[in-house]
């Protein structure tokens, strides 16, 4: 069980961590209504780009330790001890900025629904 977002790009929000609105600070604001639609286009990549270096800005120099984290399997007890629930809702985002931004470099579009 989860939410999913697929077209262009896809995968899954992190459960009870990331928005399915989550690309809407991408620069691009979805359209409901059972799902958002996303569409991207070359205009939109300075905007993308622009939020992922203010993402990584934030991380400092805990971006490594998150990123390990995020790419280890983990457990809510272990989220409350060691990483911070908004920092890994920023990673989560972080790396649905980058498929965004390398779609959009591919491509010059990127278009993909997120379930609700």
């Amino acid at each position: 069980m989860g939410r999913y977002y697929c077209g262009d790009i896809e995968g899954k929000f992190l459960f009870s961590i990331q928005s399915s609105d989550s690309a809407d600070r991408f620069g691009v604001i979805g359209q409901p209504p059972s799902t958002l639609i996303y569409s991207f286009g070359t205009e939109d990549l300075e905007n993308v780009e622009n939020e992922l270096r203010k993402i990584i800005k934030k991380f400092g120099a805990k971006f490594f330790k998150i990123r390990k984290f995020y790419l280890k399997n983990f457990n809510c007890e272990q989220l409350n001890k060691e990483i911070k629930h908004e920092d890994l809702s920023e990673f989560a985002d972080l790396k649905l900025g980058f498929q965004i931004r390398r779609c959009l470099i591919l491509n010059n579009y990127c278009e993909f629904e997120a379930e609700l």
